[in-house]
């Protein structure tokens, strides 16, 4: 890849990656270091990679720094002890939005990853597949259990729009 294709990469995916981090990370300002550290490592990998192959790449990285953020979050991060009195329920009726984020919310990383990239991004199992190093079966049986469960979520009496 030359710096022109490189270049012409940033340009054509930067706004599909950012998307698809923030929608899983659901913080900006870490989406933003997850992509910008994605970027930086398709920087350095430019020469071994085709020009025809960069958004794949591109997603496959993007995903991978994703997951050692989660996981490194996941152990600073302290609990915070919560009793129900406290909770505040801002829920605004018939907001589709915000029940479809809650939904999405309630999936596990993985689970929400692949329903963003099969159903938001278009991606195929394959592709899927390799962006996130799962095999195609494993793909298809996860994204269903995802869809189930969103599903289920959705159909609450509560969330119905």
């Amino acid at each position: 890849m030359t710096e022109q294709e490189y270049n012409e990469c940033v340009s054509k995916h930067a706004d599909h990656v950012f998307r698809f981090i923030v929608k899983n990370l659901r913080h900006e300002e870490d989406a933003r270091d997850v992509v910008q550290t994605a970027y930086e490592k398709l920087w350095r990998n430019r020469k071994e990679i085709e020009s025809s192959k960069s958004k794949s790449y591109l997603f496959t990285i993007a995903y991978h720094q994703m997951i050692d953020h989660i996981r490194k979050v996941k152990r600073i991060q302290l609990k915070e002890n919560f009793h129900d009195e406290t909770k505040v329920q801002d829920k605004p009726a018939n907001n589709l939005k915000k029940v479809l984020e809650e939904a999405l919310a309630r999936l596990n990383e993985t689970q929400r990853s692949l329903v963003l990239l099969k159903d938001y991004e278009g991606y195929s199992y394959e592709e899927i597949g390799q962006i996130t190093g799962l095999n195609e079966s494993q793909v298809k049986v996860y994204l269903h259990r995802a869809r189930l469960q969103l599903k289920n979520y959705l159909v609450k009496p509560e969330n119905v729009i």
